[in-house]
């Protein structure tokens, strides 16, 4: 049995609390490693290493610390099948699957490559008689990533390449369900050149959250998860004088115009409906077809295609899908689809009971879709976070912007449609964070920034892009007048420029 620990100060240490979880491997159920969970202790050690590493990276400039990151993008070319085929032997998803969270994550590393630039000040001269005025962009000092199970690689490399690049000590807290590949990241950075104690894994679970948010040594905290938890960490760290980014759940929305091209809306909806098992926070979960006949022609297009999903272990390469990460998250989303059920919506096909020969104990749940959804419904408001797919039918293209604009998360949303004029009124007047014209899942890419609105996102930078920058650098402003030229005396008046 493997025995997963810490990354602290450059190597693997075993722990100090004695509590550990166990990590399964989702398409058979069977116990596949056991993890430590860290107490305060092993977090203070981590931050402790940080402390002590970071003066000096900070001191390092920005064209050396960008190589780190060049040579970390060629490492992760290199060991792109290994940490594919571990990723997807603990999460599950297929390896094809797993390389694009891999690639997602390798593009923000590439975005940073040009610190040099990003993290570029300003200056005037002549601000004022004899004054010349600058800003500089400084490290907050050492930073922290909460990150979830469904993307073990890209959200932990969208937190530390850019805090890292900025001139940062990090300490990264990973899902404990799929641990193995945010550590071996972390043995690739210090391969590509990363000094001890500037990335520091820390496994665990609630205990180790909260060890980090109360942390006095920790500037800076980024989080992904469920609202609930966000809005916690947010709050949590805000009380403790640290900045926070905190990005939650999620409830996307697919608009199907009566003008839309019917086969590319449908091929999208699977993939963004189904891919990942529908274990993404950006998956589209809801289709809204505008008028009867363009919803009797997209549920008669898609009931086939998600009768015929093939559905299988990571290590089938012809699968469209895998099992779900955990038990737990079997037993949430077949209660889920029973709650659909009561409430009155068409199961118009049924995912519950799917079993896959040789694999009867994994955690499988086939392609799910309901017709007829009401707002109103619990199917309708949770996030499902499984391969369910609901139609909420609309009358008009009035009815349907409604929709998401009242929903209680912003994270994405798409149209499909043929009419630019109705594209750009929607892009205009929705209020959504990422929006989709004729692209299903609208994540930015590396260069723009990520982030949703209302429920969905907790502070006021997103992450990667531009925004990333600033949210690991404060803004230092500096004001300077030589002796040439000063007058002699005392003033007593508020200095202007008049």
């Amino acid at each position: 049995m493997r025995e997963i620990g810490h990354f602290i100060g450059g190597k693997h240490v075993a722990g100090t609390s004695g509590r550990t979880s166990n990590v399964y491997n989702p398409a058979t159920g069977e116990v596949q490693a056991t993890v430590a969970l860290a107490d305060v202790a092993d977090i203070r050690a981590a931050v402790e290493n940080a402390k002590a590493a970071q003066p000096k990276w900070a001191a390092t400039n920005p064209q050396r610390r960008a190589r780190v990151f060049f040579k970390f993008v060629e490492l992760l070319n290199q060991h792109m099948d290994e940490l594919a085929t571990m990723l997807s032997r603990e999460h599950g998803k297929t390896v094809e699957d797993s390389k694009g969270d891999v690639i997602r994550g390798l593009e923000v590393c590439e975005f940073v490559c040009g610190i040099p630039h990003l993290q570029k000040g300003e200056f005037t001269e002549g601000a004022g008689p004899a004054i010349d005025m600058y800003s500089i962009r400084q490290p907050v000092g050492v930073g922290a990533g909460i990150t979830p199970f469904n993307f073990p690689a890209m959200i932990p490399m969208w937190m530390f390449a850019p805090a890292i690049a900025c001139g940062n000590a990090f300490i990264l807290k990973p899902s404990e369900r799929d641990p193995s590949v945010p550590i071996r990241l972390a043995e690739l950075m210090i391969e590509a050149g990363l000094p001890a104690g500037i990335l520091n894994v820390v496994n665990g679970d609630k205990a180790a959250v909260d060890a980090i948010l109360t942390d006095p040594d920790i500037a800076a905290v980024s989080f992904v998860g469920s609202t609930p938890i966000a809005r916690y960490v947010y709050g949590t760290a805000a009380m403790n004088g640290k900045r926070a980014q905190c990005f939650g759940g999620a409830k996307n929305h697919m608009i199907i115009m009566p003008d839309a091209d019917m086969d590319q809306a449908v091929n999208a909806l699977m993939g963004a409906g189904y891919g990942s098992a529908g274990e993404r926070c950006m998956a589209i979960s809801v289709a809204v077809p505008v008028g009867e006949d363009t919803a009797n022609r997209l549920v008669d297009r898609l009931v086939p295609k998600i009768e015929s999903l093939r559905i299988g272990p990571y290590t089938d390469d012809k699968a469209d899908m895998g099992p779900l990460v955990t038990k737990d998250a079997y037993n949430r989303v077949n209660s889920l689809i029973d709650r659909g059920v009561d409430e009155g919506a068409k199961l118009v096909v049924d995912g519950r009971g799917f079993k896959l020969q040789g694999y009867e104990d994994g955690y499988f749940v086939g392609g799910s879709l309901f017709d007829h959804v009401k707002p109103d419904m619990d199917i309708y408001k949770t996030e499902i976070f499984g391969p369910v797919l609901s139609v909420v039918r609309a009358k008009n293209y009035e009815e349907a912007l409604d929709l998401p604009m009242k929903h209680e998360y912003g994270n994405g949303v798409a149209i499909y449609t043929r009419d630019g004029d109705a594209a750009r009124d929607f892009a205009s007047r929705i209020n959504i964070g990422m929006i989709g014209v004729n692209v299903p899942i609208p994540v930015p890419l590396a260069y723009h920034s990520f982030g949703g609105w209302k429920s969905s996102s907790f502070g006021d930078l997103n992450q990667h892009g531009t925004d990333s920058i600033k949210f690991w650098t404060r803004t230092k402003t500096i004001t300077a007048r030589w002796p040439s030229g000063i007058k002699d005396g005392a003033e007593f008046v508020m200095p202007t420029m008049k």
